[in-house]
Protein backbone atom coordinates (compact mmCIF):
# COMPACT_ATOMS: atom_id res chain seq x y z
CA UNK A 1 0.00 0.00 0.00
CA UNK A 2 1.47 3.52 -0.78
CA UNK A 3 1.71 6.12 1.29
CA UNK A 4 -0.73 8.29 -0.09
CA UNK A 5 -3.38 5.14 0.26
CA UNK A 6 -2.25 4.63 3.93
CA UNK A 7 -3.21 7.98 5.03
CA UNK A 8 -6.59 8.41 3.12
CA UNK A 9 -7.34 5.20 5.12
CA UNK A 10 -6.12 6.79 8.49
CA UNK A 11 -8.54 10.02 7.47
CA UNK A 12 -11.08 8.06 6.80
CA UNK A 13 -10.73 6.00 10.05
CA UNK A 14 -10.75 9.22 12.29
CA UNK A 15 -13.62 10.86 10.26
CA UNK A 16 -15.59 7.57 10.68
CA UNK A 17 -14.93 7.15 14.49
CA UNK A 18 -15.39 11.64 14.79
CA UNK A 19 -18.84 10.50 13.18
CA UNK A 20 -19.22 7.84 15.83
CA UNK A 21 -18.56 9.75 19.01
CA UNK A 22 -20.33 12.72 17.77
CA UNK A 23 -23.37 10.39 17.40
CA UNK A 24 -22.51 8.30 20.87
CA UNK A 25 -22.87 12.29 22.60
CA UNK A 26 -26.38 12.90 20.97
CA UNK A 27 -27.66 9.67 22.47
CA UNK A 28 -25.93 10.27 25.75
CA UNK A 29 -27.31 13.92 25.70
CA UNK A 30 -30.83 12.70 24.74
CA UNK A 31 -30.85 10.12 27.16
CA UNK A 32 -30.27 12.27 30.32
CA UNK A 33 -32.64 14.67 28.98
CA UNK A 34 -35.60 12.23 28.64
CA UNK A 35 -34.02 10.91 32.30
CA UNK A 36 -33.99 14.23 33.76
CA UNK A 37 -37.76 14.99 32.71
CA UNK A 38 -38.91 11.45 34.02
CA UNK A 39 -37.37 12.76 37.49
CA UNK A 40 -38.98 15.82 37.07
CA UNK A 41 -42.19 14.39 36.10
CA UNK A 42 -42.59 11.62 38.91
CA UNK A 43 -42.87 14.37 41.59
CA UNK A 44 -45.11 16.59 39.07
CA UNK A 45 -47.51 13.55 38.83
CA UNK A 46 -47.44 12.66 42.37
CA UNK A 47 -47.78 16.38 43.58
CA UNK A 48 -50.85 16.57 41.30
CA UNK A 49 -52.25 13.31 42.61
CA UNK A 50 -52.54 14.45 46.45
CA UNK A 51 -53.59 17.84 45.60
CA UNK A 52 -56.24 15.33 43.47
CA UNK A 53 -56.91 13.54 47.05
CA UNK A 54 -56.23 16.29 49.34
CA UNK A 55 -59.06 18.62 47.32
CA UNK A 56 -61.32 15.47 47.53
CA UNK A 57 -60.34 15.52 51.55
CA UNK A 58 -61.05 19.23 51.58
CA UNK A 59 -64.15 19.13 50.01
CA UNK A 60 -65.64 16.13 52.48
CA UNK A 61 -63.69 18.51 55.39
CA UNK A 62 -65.67 21.67 54.32
CA UNK A 63 -68.71 19.84 53.33
CA UNK A 64 -71.28 21.60 55.46
CA UNK A 65 -74.94 20.15 56.81
CA UNK A 66 -77.38 22.35 56.72
CA UNK A 67 -79.47 22.85 60.42
CA UNK A 68 -82.73 20.75 60.68
CA UNK A 69 -85.77 22.45 59.78
CA UNK A 70 -87.87 23.77 62.72
CA UNK A 71 -90.44 20.44 63.41
CA UNK A 72 -91.58 21.27 67.04
CA UNK A 73 -93.95 23.42 68.12
CA UNK A 74 -92.85 25.92 71.02
CA UNK A 75 -96.50 25.65 72.53
CA UNK A 76 -96.45 21.98 73.12
CA UNK A 77 -94.88 20.11 76.05
CA UNK A 78 -91.68 18.08 75.22
CA UNK A 79 -90.35 15.36 77.76
CA UNK A 80 -86.72 13.54 77.02
CA UNK A 81 -86.18 10.17 78.48
CA UNK A 82 -83.02 8.87 78.50
CA UNK A 83 -82.25 5.31 79.21
CA UNK A 84 -78.54 4.30 80.71
CA UNK A 85 -77.11 1.33 81.39
CA UNK A 86 -76.88 3.02 84.83
CA UNK A 87 -80.48 3.92 85.35
CA UNK A 88 -83.00 6.66 83.54
CA UNK A 89 -82.74 9.96 83.39
CA UNK A 90 -86.05 12.42 83.04
CA UNK A 91 -85.86 15.75 81.55
CA UNK A 92 -88.19 18.40 80.64
CA UNK A 93 -87.28 20.03 77.53
CA UNK A 94 -87.96 23.59 78.02
CA UNK A 95 -89.30 24.29 74.43
CA UNK A 96 -91.30 27.27 75.25
CA UNK A 97 -88.45 29.20 75.86
CA UNK A 98 -85.35 27.82 74.08
CA UNK A 99 -87.55 26.53 70.91
CA UNK A 100 -84.17 26.50 68.63
CA UNK A 101 -82.24 24.58 71.15
CA UNK A 102 -85.48 21.89 72.02
CA UNK A 103 -85.70 21.55 68.09
CA UNK A 104 -81.99 20.64 67.83
CA UNK A 105 -81.91 18.17 70.60
CA UNK A 106 -85.50 16.71 69.80
CA UNK A 107 -84.18 16.41 65.85
CA UNK A 108 -81.16 14.90 66.68
CA UNK A 109 -82.92 12.26 69.13
CA UNK A 110 -86.08 11.02 66.46
CA UNK A 111 -82.20 10.68 64.29
CA UNK A 112 -81.46 7.97 66.93
CA UNK A 113 -78.45 9.89 67.01
CA UNK A 114 -77.63 9.67 70.88
CA UNK A 115 -78.66 6.02 70.73
CA UNK A 116 -75.59 3.73 71.55
CA UNK A 117 -73.23 7.02 72.76
CA UNK A 118 -71.48 6.98 75.67
CA UNK A 119 -71.09 9.49 78.42
CA UNK A 120 -67.40 11.16 77.36
CA UNK A 121 -66.78 13.21 80.31
CA UNK A 122 -67.37 13.43 84.36
CA UNK A 123 -66.50 16.54 86.20
CA UNK A 124 -66.77 15.81 89.96
CA UNK A 125 -69.38 18.53 91.45
CA UNK A 126 -69.68 19.64 87.95
CA UNK A 127 -71.57 17.95 84.99
CA UNK A 128 -71.24 15.28 83.32
CA UNK A 129 -71.28 15.41 79.26
CA UNK A 130 -72.50 12.98 76.03
CA UNK A 131 -73.55 13.39 72.40
CA UNK A 132 -69.85 13.56 70.99
CA UNK A 133 -70.59 11.33 67.25
CA UNK A 134 -67.68 8.85 68.73
CA UNK A 135 -68.14 9.04 72.06
CA UNK A 136 -64.86 10.70 72.66
CA UNK A 137 -65.68 14.18 73.57
CA UNK A 138 -64.68 15.54 70.19
CA UNK A 139 -67.39 16.61 66.98
CA UNK A 140 -70.85 17.36 66.01
CA UNK A 141 -73.50 16.56 63.72
CA UNK A 142 -71.85 18.76 61.18
CA UNK A 143 -73.77 21.83 61.72
CA UNK A 144 -74.04 24.27 64.64
CA UNK A 145 -77.59 26.27 65.64
CA UNK A 146 -77.78 29.79 67.85
CA UNK A 147 -79.56 28.03 70.50
CA UNK A 148 -80.83 30.07 73.35
CA UNK A 149 -79.14 31.07 76.51
CA UNK A 150 -80.45 31.27 80.13
CA UNK A 151 -80.32 33.60 82.93
CA UNK A 152 -77.81 31.26 84.99
CA UNK A 153 -77.78 27.16 85.54
CA UNK A 154 -78.91 25.10 88.37
CA UNK A 155 -78.26 21.89 89.66
CA UNK A 156 -80.26 19.34 87.23
CA UNK A 157 -80.03 22.08 84.08
CA UNK A 158 -78.83 20.25 80.73
CA UNK A 159 -77.37 22.40 78.25
CA UNK A 160 -75.27 22.37 75.29
CA UNK A 161 -71.04 22.03 75.36
CA UNK A 162 -69.86 24.12 73.09
CA UNK A 163 -65.79 24.95 72.09
CA UNK A 164 -64.46 28.05 74.09
CA UNK A 165 -63.64 29.50 71.20
CA UNK A 166 -67.42 28.95 69.86
CA UNK A 167 -69.85 31.93 70.09
CA UNK A 168 -72.01 32.20 73.07
CA UNK A 169 -75.17 29.60 72.58
CA UNK A 170 -73.63 27.62 70.14
CA UNK A 171 -74.80 24.60 69.88
CA UNK A 172 -74.23 21.08 67.79
CA UNK A 173 -75.17 17.65 69.53
CA UNK A 174 -72.89 17.29 72.56
CA UNK A 175 -74.38 18.53 76.04
CA UNK A 176 -74.28 18.10 79.45
CA UNK A 177 -76.40 18.36 82.80
CA UNK A 178 -75.18 19.82 85.59
CA UNK A 179 -74.61 17.40 88.62
CA UNK A 180 -73.04 20.01 91.57
CA UNK A 181 -72.54 23.60 92.92
CA UNK A 182 -70.09 24.43 90.20
CA UNK A 183 -72.77 24.28 87.73
CA UNK A 184 -73.91 27.28 89.57
CA UNK A 185 -71.01 29.56 88.69
CA UNK A 186 -71.08 28.40 85.26
CA UNK A 187 -71.40 31.55 82.67
CA UNK A 188 -74.89 31.89 80.87
CA UNK A 189 -72.68 30.91 77.27
CA UNK A 190 -73.71 27.67 77.10
CA UNK A 191 -77.51 26.87 75.51
CA UNK A 192 -80.41 25.90 77.83
CA UNK A 193 -82.33 22.82 76.70
CA UNK A 194 -83.98 22.18 79.81
CA UNK A 195 -83.85 20.37 83.22
CA UNK A 196 -83.62 16.75 84.98
CA UNK A 197 -87.04 16.66 86.60
CA UNK A 198 -86.32 12.62 87.98
CA UNK A 199 -83.11 10.60 87.59
CA UNK A 200 -80.53 13.04 89.26
CA UNK A 201 -79.46 10.73 91.44
CA UNK A 202 -78.62 8.54 87.95
CA UNK A 203 -76.71 11.56 86.66
CA UNK A 204 -74.52 12.21 89.81
CA UNK A 205 -73.80 8.50 90.02
CA UNK A 206 -72.35 8.74 86.52
CA UNK A 207 -70.69 11.84 87.76
CA UNK A 208 -69.01 9.56 90.28
CA UNK A 209 -66.82 8.11 87.63
CA UNK A 210 -64.80 10.84 87.24
CA UNK A 211 -60.96 10.13 87.08
CA UNK A 212 -59.15 10.59 90.00
CA UNK A 213 -57.99 14.12 88.57
CA UNK A 214 -61.75 14.99 88.90
CA UNK A 215 -62.56 15.94 84.96
CA UNK A 216 -61.55 14.11 81.99
CA UNK A 217 -63.34 10.46 80.37
CA UNK A 218 -64.99 8.11 82.63
CA UNK A 219 -63.29 5.31 84.84
CA UNK A 220 -66.52 2.89 84.18
CA UNK A 221 -68.16 2.90 80.89
CA UNK A 222 -71.55 4.69 80.64
CA UNK A 223 -74.08 4.39 77.30
CA UNK A 224 -77.09 5.67 76.33
CA UNK A 225 -79.29 2.88 75.44
CA UNK A 226 -82.47 4.77 74.54
CA UNK A 227 -83.92 8.12 74.14
CA UNK A 228 -87.99 8.76 73.82
CA UNK A 229 -89.14 12.13 72.99
CA UNK A 230 -92.86 12.97 74.13
CA UNK A 231 -94.71 15.06 73.17
CA UNK A 232 -97.95 16.61 74.70
CA UNK A 233 -99.90 19.13 72.11
CA UNK A 234 -101.25 22.50 74.01
CA UNK A 235 -104.33 21.77 72.79
CA UNK A 236 -105.27 18.73 73.86
CA UNK A 237 -104.10 16.43 76.80
CA UNK A 238 -103.34 13.59 74.20
CA UNK A 239 -99.15 12.40 73.70
CA UNK A 240 -97.53 11.27 71.20
CA UNK A 241 -94.53 9.01 71.43
CA UNK A 242 -91.49 9.10 69.60
CA UNK A 243 -88.98 6.34 70.47
CA UNK A 244 -85.20 5.74 69.23
CA UNK A 245 -83.55 2.56 70.15
CA UNK A 246 -79.95 0.84 69.93
CA UNK A 247 -78.91 -2.49 70.69
CA UNK A 248 -76.52 -2.37 74.23
CA UNK A 249 -73.29 -3.16 74.07
CA UNK A 250 -71.49 -4.62 77.04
Amino acid sequence: MSKQSKRDRQRENREARRQYLEALEKRRRAFKTVRTLAIIAIPVIAVIAFMSLSGDDNDKKTKKVSPPPMTIDPTATYTATIETTKGTIVIALDAANAPTSVNNFVYLARKKFYDGLLFSRAATDFVIQAGSPKSDGIGGPGYSVAAELPNSYVIGSVAWAKGGADAPGTAGSQWFIGTGENITTLPAEYGIIGIVTSGLDVAQTIEGFAPPEGDGPLTTKVRITKVTITETPASTATSTTSTTTAAVAP
